[in-house]
């Protein structure tokens, strides 16, 4: 179905060259000229074939061992394009841009976008969870519902089946990064309590919110890293984070304050040797003694 080529393209490259103009182009030509970029065969020809393919994909009401096979290649070939595009920014910028005409709020941060330029596992993260969501909806909205029209007039006309899906993936980002960003923050939460109790609390005012507060969350590789330390360290830093004060910790652990200070001390030691890895994040509000240095310079 989809023939691709190895070539380089101007408009989110799969090697993550920065795009410019989108702002004189609709976000379905930027899209396009992606498409064309990777997929080796001209457009109307891509069209025609797209259009043969969904009418005999629509004789088993687009299920089966067929339609799966189609599915299949749609996500594998959509996937580096997503990667491209996303690294560029160019698909960050499309979708909020989609969102704001219909006056429905999404904001990506400045520092988020960094790092979904910067950082290949939470890219490729991001871009599963899309490619999960947009797969339904596609089916849902483009084959059953008649979305894709072959034959469409409009000014730009019609588009092949993987422009299109890319530009559905687009709807589904919003919610994906919602959700991921919310993730992030939780994160940052839990890091700020371990590093400086008191900069949780400030923590809490500074970072954008998403949603309804959460509960503070142990991620995986948190765990990992406390699950390494000893028992009196695992126990300082779970009740720091409870949000119990040292002179409380120190009496519930029969030790003493300046005790629950140094075992924390160390663990924060152990946790910036971790960002400078980039096995945890730190978040930049409390990047101190160079750890801000050391995540850039191991990114």
């Amino acid at each position: 179905m989809f023939t691709s080529r190895a070539t380089h393209w101007a408009v989110g490259s799969v090697e993550g060259t920065p795009q410019t103009g989108v702002e004189f182009m609709s976000d379905t030509q930027v899209i396009a000229e992606a498409v064309d970029g990777f997929l080796a065969d001209p457009r109307t020809l891509r069209i025609q074939r797209d259009a043969a393919l969904v009418a005999d994909l629509a004789l088993d009401g687009f299920e089966g061992l067929e339609y799966r096979v189609f599915e299949d290649r749609l996500l594998r070939d959509s996937m580096p394009i997503l990667r491209g595009m996303l690294r560029s920014g160019t698909f960050i910028t499309l979708s909020v841009q989609r969102y704001e005409k219909r006056n429905i709020p999404f904001f990506v941060s400045s520092e988020n976008r960094q790092l979904l330029h910067s950082s290949d596992a939470e890219r490729d993260d991001i871009v599963v969870d899309v490619l999960m969501h947009a797969q339904e909806t596609f089916r849902t909205k483009a084959l059953l519902g008649g979305g894709w029209d072959p034959n469409f007039r409009g000014p730009q006309g019609a588009c092949c089946l993987m422009t299109y899906f890319i530009g559905r993936c687009m709807w589904d980002f919003r919610r994906v990064y919602l959700r991921w960003a919310k993730k992030r923050e939780r994160i940052a939460r839990l890091e700020a309590a371990l590093l400086d109790p008191e900069a949780f609390f400030r923590l809490l005012t500074a970072l954008p919110h998403h949603g309804e507060p959460e509960a503070i969350l142990f991620p995986t590789a948190f765990m990992e890293l406390l699950d390494t330390q000893p028992a009196e360290t695992r126990a300082v830093v779970r009740l720091t984070c409870e949000g119990y004060a040292d002179g409380e910790i120190a009496d519930r652990l029969n030790s003493s304050p300046g005790a629950v200070r140094t075992r924390r001390y160390r663990f924060k030691q152990v946790l910036y040797q971790a960002a400078s890895e980039r096995k945890i994040w730190i978040p930049a509000q409390l990047h101190v003694n160079g750890v801000r240095e050391q995540q850039r310079s191991a990114a």
